[in-house]
């Protein structure tokens, strides 16, 4: 009998080398952003191996504030996680693959991991299973796997793997590892893949599930520790767990690279050359995409004229494009990116710098996801705001009063169950309701056809944090 096989999907991160269009309250693994593809990289990441024997549904470990963007796509596609853990902070992918195992270990002792990441790109995915059943292998043998992926050019963004033998790529065989390098500059970079020893870093493992946390126990026993505790601590939230945020605080801030594969003896790489991409930047996602004849990716409402080799996107007005050469325009409703593609890499430090001046598109969608629909914000001033809702078939707002803003709703699509204190109404499209301030209400959608309506909001202090919640289906 073979061992099942749980993925671990890591879907932490903000995504910032691609605002405006990825931002940390929608990063880039829940957009669906590839080839016209419908499903985002977080559905496509599972759907490429859920054809594989004895793959199990995963265990995704995601930020808290992304808890119902995951669950939601995970529904989406049919699929219900054995958990999704939630981190109350960032601690880099040592602690995260320590927090998968721990789990993994109550589900399944005789499992094999396998570790991925929500925002990689696979073209070639049937080399990709021939790779990964050569990993399994490797990782019956009490290896930890790991996958370099064939260089196609000196890239400084990534880190990258020394191999004791040569790989190649046609004859898919492990190496035991060297040893592990940073992210080169362009001199080294051009230098490192001049040989087939060196191939970039995936971030993707495989590996038996008490054989990493033994690794754990040696070399990083820190990380284990603090995770145990955190998950000792834990608690089941509808569909999530919370782990304890006190225990997990002290969990060192480290790269599972870092904290066991550069120490092991035990660690084993083997060549991918399988149209991967981790679209870290416009520039990968453009290489990544079809062109037209001039080497353009445009997508959306654009009309271009003589330009080349740039990539131009709108999201929601005409784009217009005349003579121009290796650009990148980005356009959403709030911002826009225009860009040199050879200048790209410098984009996270400017919407850190937009943070830091308390720019709000710096971190913020207009379109803002909850867990029950959307809403955006159409116009605004001082004592007012407008809003466009959208609340998903059978779902409800939760019961809640505000201090200081009144609110008109006028129904625009579907129909909509309002309650005001005791009294409920039904309301259809073209009618309107008044919810006076300090007055208890709550929105729900009764129908299985999405409602849309138009929010006014008016009032001395206008801001989401002015909601006093009483019941909640989201245990917010």
């Amino acid at each position: 009998m073979k061992r099942k096989i749980i993925p671990i999907i890591l879907c932490g991160g903000k995504g910032t080398r691609l605002w405006p269009l990825s931002r940390n309250s929608y990063p880039k693994q829940f957009l669906a952003i590839i080839n016209n593809s419908k499903k985002s990289l977080l559905q496509q990441t599972f759907d490429r191996i859920s054809c594989l024997e004895n793959v199990e549904n995963p265990i995704i470990i995601c930020n808290e504030e992304h808890r119902f963007l995951v669950a939601e796509q995970m529904r989406a596609i049919g699929i219900n996680p054995k958990a999704i853990i939630l981190e109350p902070e960032g601690k880099n992918t040592g602690p995260a693959i320590a927090l998968g195992a721990l789990k993994a270990l109550e589900e399944e002792r005789n499992s094999l991991l396998l570790v991925l990441s929500a925002d990689h790109i696979i073209k070639n995915v049937n080399i990709f299973h021939q790779v990964l059943k050569k990993g399994f292998n490797y990782a019956e043998k009490d290896n930890l796997v790991t996958f370099g992926i064939v260089p196609t050019s000196p890239e400084t963004g990534y880190g990258y793997i020394e191999s004791v033998s040569v790989l190649d790529k046609d004859n898919i065989e492990g190496s035991r590892i060297k040893k592990f390098i940073e992210k080169p500059d362009s001199n080294l970079a051009k230098r490192l893949i001049k040989s087939n020893r060196f191939t970039w870093n995936s971030g993707m493992f495989i590996f038996k599930t008490q054989l990493i946390l033994d690794e754990f126990k040696i070399h990083a026993p820190s990380i284990l520790n603090t995770c145990k505790k955190a998950m000792r601590r834990s608690f089941k939230d509808i569909d999530f767990t919370r782990i304890d945020k006190s225990s997990f605080s002290n969990a060192p801030n480290l790269p599972f690279d870092v904290a066991v594969m550069e120490k092991t003896d035990n660690g084993i790489v083997i060549p991918l050359d399988a149209g991967w991409s981790d679209i870290g930047s416009w520039k990968s996602l453009w290489e990544s995409e079809p062109k037209d004849k001039f080497n353009n990716v445009i997508k959306g409402k654009v009309i271009n004229e003589q330009s080349s080799g740039c990539f131009l996107k709108s999201e929601n007005r005409l784009l217009v494009a005349l003579g121009l050469k290796d650009l990148i325009v980005i356009e959403t409703p709030d911002a826009m990116l225009v860009s040199n593609k050879e200048n790209i890499n410098n984009l996270k430090r400017i919407v850190e710098d937009l943070e830091a001046k308390g720019y709000k598109e710096s971190s913020l969608h207009q379109k803002i996801y909850r867990p029950w629909g959307s809403y955006i914000s159409l116009i605004e001033s001082k004592n007012w705001l407008v809003k466009k809702i959208e609340v998903n078939p059978e779902s409800k707002l939760s019961l809640q009063m505000h201090h200081h803003r009144s609110e008109h709703w006028i129904v625009v699509k579907g129909t909509a169950e309002v309650k005001i204190n005791s009294i409920t109404k039904i309301l259809v499209e073209n009618e309107s309701i008044y919810i006076p301030v300090t007055h208890k209400h709550r929105l729900s959608n009764p129908t299985k056809e999405p409602l849309i309506l138009i929010e006014v909001q008016s009032g001395e202090h206008i801001s989401e944090d002015d909601i006093v919640r009483f019941e909640d289906d989201y245990g917010r």
